[in-house]
C-alpha cells in the first residue's frame, strides 16, 4: 500500500518504447508493473554547441513530482553544496572547507567529534565529510554537514534557489522532531587555536506536513516490534527526482542553468566536487576503504553496482545514490571520455514485495540493481549510437 497524493505524470513514448524493446524479460517485467515498483526515470541527452555549451533535451518514464518516494542518502548531495556555499560566505581568512572542524554537543541527541583518525591530519573538515559522503555515502559525515548547515538555513536556502519541494528536516540517526531543530555548535581551528565558532542553531523553519504518506502494510518500529500497520512517511525528508536532476545539473553545467539555480561555489569547490562525486573507494587515500565491502560500484548503480562490476577507466560516474526502507534512488552523469559520450539519468524504484518495512529484508540484490545497470546500459548503448555535430570537451571533469 502506497498512500500519497499524486500530480501530472511525464512519460515519453519514445523511452518507454526504447525501454521495451531493449529490455530484458526481468526489465520489461518491473516496468509493466509500475504500481508495484513505484518507478521513476529521467534521461537527459546532452548536445554539445561550437563553444561546447551544453543543451538539454530529457525524457520522462512514470515521473511524477506528487508521487513520494524515500530520498534516503540523495539528501546528502544538497547538505554537501549548502556547507560550501556556507563556508563561501562566512569570509574569514584561515576558514575553508579544509580548516579542521569541531563539532560540540549541547542539546539531547547531540554528539560530540572531535578527531577523525581516516583523515591526514586526524581532524574532521568539511571536506573530509563531503569526501566520505560521495564515496561510500557515510551517514555520519551527512549528520555533521546538516548540523554545520542548520536545519533553518539548508532548507530556506534551497527554497530560495527554486528548489521548492525539497525538504531535509531528519539527520540518519534515531531522534525527534525537536531534536532534529536543534544542531550543534561548530568550530574551526587553524593551527590549534579556534579562528570562529558557530553557536548552536534552533530551526524555526515552517514544514508543510499535511500530504499524508503512508507505505507499506506493516512496520517494525524502533522498539523493534511489528506494528501491523503501514509506515508513516508524512514527516520524513523529501528530495523529488527532477529537483534531483536540476540540482546535479546546476552543479555540474552552472554555465548552463538559470543563475538563481546555481551555489556559491569557488572553482576549486567545483574541482573538489567533480573529484569526490566520481572516485570510486579504491582510489581514495584518505579515507582507505576495505574494497571488498566498498567496491567501484557500491554508491553507483547505474553500470556498476550489479554484480560488483569494475568500470571501464574511461567511464567516469558523478553521482549521488540512495538507498532505504526499499527505496532505491541514484542521480548521476556519465561521461565516456573516450566515445566521446554523456548524458544525465536519475531514476527511483520501489522494491520490497513483503510490504513490510525495516525487516531488512527487500529486494536489492534481485530487483533493484539489476534494473539499475540495465537500465544504465540501454541509454548508454542508444547514446553510443547517436550521432552528435560536436564532440564534448570533457577537460573540467578529468
Amino acid at each position: 500500500m502506497i498512500s500519497m497524493i499524486s500530480s501530472a505524470q511525464k512519460t515519453d513514448k519514445w523511452f518507454g518504447s526504447l525501454l521495451l524493446k531493449e529490455g530484458s524479460p526481468a526489465f520489461k517485467k518491473v516496468l509493466d508493473a509500475p504500481s508495484v515498483y513505484q518507478y521513476q526515470v529521467i534521461y537527459t541527452r546532452i548536445d554539445r554547441d561550437r563553444n561546447n555549451k551544453p543543451h538539454f533535451k530529457s525524457f520522462y518514464l512514470n515521473t511524477d513530482a506528487g508521487r513520494y518516494f524515500n530520498p534516503a542518502s540523495t539528501v546528502k548531495l544538497p547538505a554537501a553544496l549548502i556547507a560550501l556555499e556556507k563556508l563561501n560566505d562566512l569570509k574569514i581568512t584561515g576558514v575553508d572547507k579544509y580548516s579542521p572542524m569541531i563539532t560540540d554537543s549541547v542539546f539531547s541527541g547531540q554528539t560530540k567529534v572531535l578527531k577523525d583518525e581516516t583523515s591526514e591530519n586526524g581532524y574532521p573538515s568539511v571536506a573530509h565529510y563531503i569526501k566520505k559522503v560521495f564515496l561510500v555515502s557515510d551517514n555520519d559525515a551527512y549528520n555533521r554537514l546538516y548540523e554545520w548547515d542548520g536545519q533553518q538555513d539548508l532548507n530556506e536556502k534551497l527554497w530560495q534557489k527554486g528548489y521548492v519541494n525539497t525538504r531535509i528536516n531528519r539527520r540518519f540517526v534515531p531522534l525527534s522532531e525537536e531534536e532534529n531543530r536543534h544542531t550543534n555548535p561548530v568550530s574551526f581551528l587553524k593551527e590549534g587555536k579556534t579562528v570562529y565558532t558557530q553557536a548552536p542553531a534552533y530551526s524555526k523553519v515552517t514544514f508543510d506536513f499535511s500530504r499524508k504518506v503512508l507505505i507499506g502494510k506493516a512496520h517494525y518500529n524502533r522498539s523493534d516490534v511489528l506494528v501491523n500497520e503501514p509506515m508513516d512517511f508524512s514527516r520524513h525528508n523529501n528530495f523529488p527526482l527532477e529537483e534531483q536532476q536540476a540540482m546535479l545539473r546546476a552543479i555540474l553545467f552552472p554555465e548552463a542553468v538559470k543563475r538563481k539555480q546555481t551555489f556559491r561555489l569557488s572553482s576549486d569547490d567545483y574541482h573538489f566536487l567533480y573529484q569526490y562525486m566520481s572516485m570510486l573507494p579504491r582510489e581514495s587515500r584518505y579515507p582507505r576503504y576495505d574494497t571488498t565491502e566498498f567496491f567501484d560500484g557500491y554508491a553507483k548503480f547505474f553500470l556498476g553496482r550489479d554484480g560488483k562490476s569494475v568500470l571501464p577507466s574511461a567511464v567516469r560516474i558523478f553521482s549521488k545514490a540512495g538507498w532505504a526502507y526499499g527505496f532505491m534512488t541514484d542521480n548521476a552523469y556519465v561521461a565516456d571520455m573516450e566515445n566521446n559520450i554523456e548524458f544525465l539519468i536519475s531514476a527511483t524504484i520501489y522494491v520490497n514485495s513483503d510490504g513490510i518495512l525495516n525487516d531488512d529484508k527487500y529486494d536489492y540484490d534481485t530487483i533493484g540493481y539489476p534494473f539499475f545497470k540495465e537500465l544504465g546500459e540501454i541509454i548508454y548503448k542508444n547514446e553510443l549510437n547517436r550521432k552528435k555535430r560536436y564532440k564534448p570537451d570533457f577537460s573540467k571533469f578529468r
